[in-house]
């Protein structure tokens, strides 16, 4: 039975990378009937509207959803369309793993970081007004609720997966309220996974003790803006934003995107690096239950890596998206064959 699902293509090179991205899940074997809609300025040229309701529509009906980059305008525009779907469906969790590939030369090798990221309130509540002419204020929204299940989500991950520790990120030396009641919450869960090791960290101390010493750390649960900080920090780690998945989790539905702009300027010329969406699949995958596909595509992306010769030009090969592509799925296949699959 073929497994329904929202395409959302994005804007500049989106339509690239996805396009990559299902040709590799269709050689994988992986049945999907995709429905594509797409969202941000494209979306409003076709239908008047950032967020189609037929975009609304199809994940409502899908429950899941892959989405390509979508470029938000800088002080002023529409509003962000990462941030209006994450509200929209209650995608509570930002998930991002940051996982070092092979034969790519970074300061740091062999990272494994997972950032766990409130994905629905905190600063990017979007409660802001303008008091008096030159003075706005904006509201951070903290709650309990909230706090509690993204700490529950990132415990159950770690149980999950066998990690050893969970860091709380905060600044509740200053915010003493609001980053006071998170950790309370992370305190209260941390109690039920006695087999976890938990600890607290402040967040500035914290970029510099990821900076100084990744290797110290291994699942880290934040509010919502020290995520979205973080998690880009920790992407330079294993080679920056183009390389590494993102996931919108929440009950009953989940939004998998690539977390990198749209570069417009190099759109249309096959040049762009589809890894961080093909990532950002196999986390769907994984979500779906599809892991022996999941695991061949893992492969098959760690063995191109490996062999450099097939790599795109961001991460120091000559290669352009489809000679990319066709590598991958050469090397999926000869996975699948050496397994005796």
């Amino acid at each position: 039975m073929a497994h329904k699902i929202t395409l959302i293509p994005g804007d500049g090179i989106g339509p690239e990378v996805t396009g990559a991205v299902v040709r590799i899940l269709a050689a994988a074997g992986v049945k999907i009937d995709w429905e594509t809609v797409n969202a941000g300025a494209q979306a409003y040229e076709k239908y008047g509207e950032y967020i189609p309701k037929e975009l609304v529509h199809s994940i409502e009906r899908t429950g899941v959803g892959l989405k390509g980059p979508v470029t938000t305008p800088i002080g002023g525009g529409f509003p962000s369309i990462n941030v209006a779907l994450r509200k929209k469906f209650d995608l509570y969790a930002n998930f991002r793993p940051v996982r070092s590939l092979p034969s790519l030369p970074t300061r740091y090798p062999s990272v494994d970081l997972a950032i766990v990221r409130e994905n629905t309130e905190g600063e990017y509540s979007g409660i802001e007004h303008e008091v008096v002419p030159g003075v706005v204020e904006a509201l951070k929204i903290i709650t309990e609720k909230a706090s509690t299940r993204i700490a529950r989500f990132a415990f159950e991950f770690a149980r999950r997966e066998k990690r050893k520790k969970v860091h709380a990120i905060h600044k509740a030396n200053i915010m003493k309220m609001s980053d006071g009641l998170f950790l309370r919450c992370c305190r209260d869960v941390a109690k039920d996974y006695p087999e976890i090791t938990y600890g607290e960290h402040i967040i500035d101390n914290t970029c510099m003790q990821l900076v100084m010493n990744p290797y110290q750390y291994d699942v880290l649960v934040m509010e919502n803006l020290y995520g979205d900080i973080v998690s880009d920090l920790c992407a330079a780690f294993v080679g920056g934003l183009g390389l590494v998945p993102g996931a919108n989790i929440g009950h009953g539905c989940a939004i998998f995107e690539a977390v990198h702009g749209s570069a417009p300027d190099i759109a249309g010329k096959d040049l762009a690096n589809p890894t961080a969406v093909l990532q950002s699949a196999v986390l769907m995958l994984r979500h779906l239950n599809e892991t022996a596909a999941a695991d061949r595509i893992h492969a098959a992306l760690e063995k191109t890596y490996k062999e450099k010769k097939h790599v795109t030009r961001d991460v120091g090969g000559t290669a352009g998206t489809s000679e990319f592509t066709d590598a991958l799925i050469a090397n999926m296949e000869a996975v699948a064959a050496a397994s005796g699959r």
